[in-house]
């Protein structure tokens, strides 16, 4: 298979010194087109001239290079301004703490340069959320790290029911598997898949929003690496592919379970690349994989809403639609119902303050 490529090298070798009028132009123009031995005495490899001379004013850079947070790291994709993948840790001791969203702002990542961020303005009008990939529920004890994950750079726009239902569940589910396991890694981000045509072509087709082009995902992926303590050998893993779009209550996480190695493949990412395949297990088979039902998140869903409740008036409504969904309060809500009323109260008639 070589003797092809002896004689090229001979007659070009030949063509050039033949028309070359010295011996050091020669030399020159074949150390120019033809390979140099790629590694050198210590074992090390080198560039050659040609290579040199390509990157002499330097190669196009993605920003896909790794970007780290306090408790995030992510990946950039500065052509559809959204992450090509978010990579985060989840422990109990991480879920405690003070840290509040109501001091966080959505704001562009001031790591990502102007010409490629996404920008507020962006989503508004757009019929599309600004949807967290690393969630700020998940940095309870730290306010800066919960401040970054608002940063547009972990944002990507997602369907509102979506972003407030299932895709919520999901998140709270991550954090629930710390009450079973020491360590959770959780990795998410946004795809555009494929669809079928009636000519059996596939085709990829995605909406942009705003003038900076934000691209719209069909789809989002979340993989989640789960420990039960940090000596255990034994890993459980669950990868799942949900579409962008409002999904309800009727439809359970795992019927969007994929394998690994397909989402690896509609993603061209690799995860967890240091795992040992053989050490992971199911994670739908070692945990439950249920989501909230829709008693339990609403009820959830209503705590929140009384805890952020401004006036007694809405305070009352909250309940009032609760009642009307049907739904009986648990011990926990009706505590925090009474001392929400009462804080109100005082704030509504500061004489009814004691002393």
């Amino acid at each position: 298979m070589a003797l092809p490529r002896l004689k090229f090298v001979r007659f070009f070798g030949g063509f050039v010194c033949g028309v070359t009028l010295s011996t050091g132009a020669c030399v020159a123009a074949l150390r120019l087109y033809l390979p140099e031995q790629q590694r050198d005495d210590s074992g090390e490899e080198r560039e050659s001239p040609v290579q040199s001379l390509i990157k002499r004013y330097g190669l196009p850079l993605t920003g896909a290079e790794t970007r780290s947070y306090t408790n995030h790291i992510l990946s950039y994709d500065q052509g559809r301004r959204t992450p090509k993948w978010v990579a985060e840790h989840l422990s109990t001791e991480k879920l405690l703490g003070r840290a509040d969203r109501r001091h966080c702002k959505f704001k562009p990542d001031p790591g990502v340069p102007e010409l490629f961020t996404a920008h507020n303005e962006d989503y508004l009008g757009s019929g599309w959320s600004r949807g967290h990939m690393a969630p700020a529920a998940d940095n309870k004890f730290s306010q800066q790290s919960m401040v970054e994950t608002f940063y547009l750079s972990n944002i990507v726009p997602q369907n509102y029911e979506n972003n407030a239902g299932f895709w919520n569940r999901l998140e709270m589910y991550c954090r629930e598997l710390t009450e079973r396991f020491s360590d959770v890694w959780v990795i998410s981000g946004p795809l555009t898949l494929p669809q079928v045509g009636e000519d059996g072509k596939k085709t990829v087709s995605y909406q942009l929003i705003g003038k900076d082009d934000v691209a719209v995902p069909t789809h989002l992926y979340k993989v989640i690496l789960a420990q039960k303590d940090p000596s255990a050998k034994v890993l459980a893993l669950g990868a799942f592919v949900v579409p962008n779009a409002p999904i309800g209550f009727d439809h359970h996480l795992r019927e969007y379970q994929v394998r690994l190695t397909e989402l690896e493949r509609i993603s061209g990412l690799t995860f967890f690349p240091k795992v040992e395949t053989q050490s992971l297990k199911n994670l739908c088979t070692v945990d439950s994989c249920e989501l909230m039902d829709f008693k339990r998140f609403t009820l959830y869903i209503t705590g929140r809403k009384v805890g952020g409740a401004k006036t007694l008036a809405k305070l009352d409504k909250i309940m009032v639609e609760l009642k009307e969904a049907g739904i009986t309060p648990d011990d926990y809500l009706v505590k925090l119902y009474l001392e929400k009323k009462q804080e109100l109260l005082q704030k509504e008639n500061p004489e009814n303050k004691s002393g």
